[in-house]
């Protein structure tokens, strides 16, 4: 479970910081602030969780097709 948390956490700080490298280096917290009232792709506040949870599932996915076939 801790390893899992680690790996999602990893996507989530890989694709926040991947996508917004200008805003995270120079305003970060504006940045913060204005996640409320954000409207990406009509998913809201909500979006870096989606994005991340897409991500996390493929990675899984892809893991568990590599398991099978290396046993």
């Amino acid at each position: 479970m801790k390893k899992e948390l680690t790996i999602f956490t990893a996507i989530f700080l890989f694709l926040a910081i991947g996508m917004h490298f200008k805003e995270w280096t120079s305003h970060p917290v504006e940045h913060l602030m204005a996640l409320p009232s954000a409207g990406a792709y009509g998913i809201g506040a909500l979006h870096p969780l989606v994005f991340t949870v897409v991500v996390y599932v493929v990675f899984v996915l892809l893991r568990g097709v590599v398991r099978v076939f290396t046993k």
